[in-house]
């Protein structure tokens, strides 16, 4: 461990070094192994030097809790994601681009509320935020294109103040914070937060930068945290069943649905991604890691989850926090310390045992069948009927099916290829099934032209 843990202090170190961030905390966790956690640089509050337990500013990942909070929502049947703004919110204008949309940044909205609040930072409050929609404009047609808007965001968190009552940042502690344990994530910073700096480009100068209450736009991007808490956040985003594994906050079929890519980012260069109200990075071996950038004044943040893979070991993410607005290096810095984790430690390989046999009514399923002209595999893995083309590299999961209550002969698939779709068998007079229907495409034991002749005929 001991090697593994110097390379990934290795690459923390360079990363600091190069982008010059004054503070750099960083937290790495994976089911297997404890917390990694490291921090180079200095606080710059004189009162409480740099540690793990230093809170940064953590931008736009703050848009991920009034997500969570949208699909809570939704998941108590109070509100639809394909309704309009205006079903929940009193606008003037805009009203009805729909839940969905503003999630995943597809509803066309501008980027920031109406007004120069960079300029002068003072952001509205939310009557003024509101009545400001007057003035903005939807740059994009609905459903055109990917266009970042804080102020779609700030608008969602409204929504779900509206919806499940009480305000926002109570929303936030209670719902999401408590149950999960983020302690050390706030409103407010605490008076051991680190200072935020603008380093000059042409000297090794860093002046602080102000901090300012982001007001009625706070659901987009006000909140302060540690790495330890943006990285067990980022686990539960990306894989929730290890992370909380009772549900508290949301359910874990919820947060497949929002981990599904929506739109790409840019048009041509498809290397990230967002789902409802999640940034997503695909990764080699069919792996998406999922989370979230974040950028304040002085601040820049990055957190993401480990989703898929041969050889992940659960539960794993990476949230790095630094203290320099322009420090974009460290951006890319949690996918690579995840990689360098596997690469250096990789995940202990469990013995094989005998399992169940499978089922009377399925044995004549498992083994060989083709279907529109290609091979597959069925198998009874892990109590449950799976398939696999028969060419399928080792990293793609097969199908899985469930029977449907009531119906033999009838399975769903639920997860893989052709999920959702049924599987139908055919039996004959001795019970053995042979023939099958997979979302409507017919499965033999010999592959057959799609007019039912042997391929091996003339």
């Amino acid at each position: 461990m001991a090697n593994v843990n110097a390379a990934l202090e290795r690459l923390v170190r360079q990363v600091q070094t190069q982008a010059r961030v004054p503070a750099l905390s960083v937290a790495l966790r994976r089911a297997d192994r404890p917390v990694w956690m490291f921090q180079v640089g200095g606080s710059g509050n004189p009162t409480a030097p740099l540690d793990a337990a230093t809170p940064f500013r953590i931008g736009s990942i703050t848009k991920t809790f009034t997500a969570v909070l949208v699909l809570q929502c939704r998941d108590a049947g109070l509100l639809d994601l394909d309704d309009p703004l205006s079903a929940h919110l009193k606008v003037p204008a805009h009203g009805a681009m729909t839940i969905r949309r503003l999630l995943s940044h597809t509803g066309g909205l501008q980027r920031e509320p109406f007004g120069d609040i960079w300029d002068t930072l003072a952001a509205p409050e939310l009557p003024g935020l509101l009545a400001d929609l007057a003035d903005a404009e939807a740059v994009h047609p609905p459903s055109r294109r990917f266009h970042y808007s804080n102020l779609g965001f700030a608008l969602l968190g409204h929504v779900a103040e509206q919806r499940l009552g009480g305000s926002w940042r109570e929303l936030v502690a209670e719902r999401i914070c408590g149950p999960l344990g983020l302690s050390a994530t706030t409103y407010d910073p605490p008076a051991h937060a680190a200072v935020g700096y603008l380093v000059d480009e042409y000297s090794d100068h860093a002046r602080p930068e102000p901090a300012f209450d982001m007001l009625g736009a706070a659901p987009a991007a006000q909140l302060w945290s540690t790495a330890a808490d943006m990285a067990a956040w980022a686990a539960f985003l990306a894989d929730p069943r290890s992370a909380d594994p009772q549900g508290r906050v949301l359910a874990a079929a919820t947060l497949d649905e929002a981990r599904w890519p929506l739109t790409p980012r840019h048009e041509t260069v498809w290397g990230s991604g967002i789902g409802l109200g999640l940034m997503l990075w695909p990764q080699p071996g069919r792996v998406l890691h999922v989370g979230h950038n974040g950028a304040m004044p002085g601040f820049l943040a990055a957190a993401a989850g480990r989703h898929g893979g041969a050889g992940n070991p659960g539960g794993m993410s990476c949230a790095v926090l630094a203290s320099s607005g322009t420090a974009g290096d460290i951006l890319d810095l949690p996918h690579q310390l995840m990689a360098e984790s596997l690469a250096q430690d990789p995940v202990d390989v469990a013995p094989w045992s005998p399992g169940t046999p499978a089922p009377d009514g399925l044995r004549s399923v498992l083994g060989r069948w083709w279907g529109e002209g290609f091979e597959h595999v069925f198998r009874w893995r892990d109590g449950a009927l799976t398939a696999s083309g028969a060419d399928d590299p080792a990293e793609v999961a097969p199908s899985v099916f469930a029977q449907l209550p009531g119906q033999p002969d009838v399975l769903r698939t639920v997860s893989g290829r052709e999920v959702g779709e049924l599987l139908r068998l055919t039996r004959d007079e001795h019970g053995e099934v042979v023939r099958m229907h997979w979302a409507t495409y017919r499965f033999t034991r010999q592959q057959e032209s799609f007019d039912g002749v042997w391929a091996s005929r003339p």
